[in-house]
């Protein structure tokens, strides 16, 4: 698994750790069951510290990607369970709606662009 950091943006490392795993499971990146690298290793293979990549692991536990335990370590669930948007990416989602309008960026354009990156559903995970 490859993470890459943009350390020159306002989105906290942390915060582009667990977006990066979200996006590689939903792309396939990452299969159900996958072994995650253990914290210390990904904080190392990185050059972070420790305790932010334990932030983005339990923010990914807690939303239901992954499972962890101390004698296996993390694992992309499964199954991941459906539910809506949260708050926070209904927030984000209305910001990029917003910022494509006011680039010029028309319906259809944004929409084949959705479209491109949503993909086929993997209906595997559900």
């Amino acid at each position: 698994m490859v993470i890459s950091l943009d350390e020159l943006s306002d989105i906290p490392i942390y915060q582009q750790i667990r977006d990066q795993i979200v996006i590689g499971i939903s792309e396939g990146g990452l299969q159900p069951g996958e072994q995650l690298p253990t914290v210390r290793n990904l904080a190392d293979e990185i050059g972070i510290n420790v305790m932010t990549v334990n932030k983005a692991y339990q923010l990914l536990k807690q939303q239901g990607y992954i499972i962890t335990d101390r004698r296996n370590g993390a694992r992309v669930r499964t199954r991941i369970q459906r539910a809506e948007l949260g708050g926070d990416s209904v927030a984000m989602l209305r910001r990029v709606i917003s910022e494509a309008k006011l680039s010029g960026m028309g319906r259809e354009a944004f929409l084949k662009l959705c479209e491109e990156y949503y993909g086929e559903e993997r209906s595997e995970w559900f």
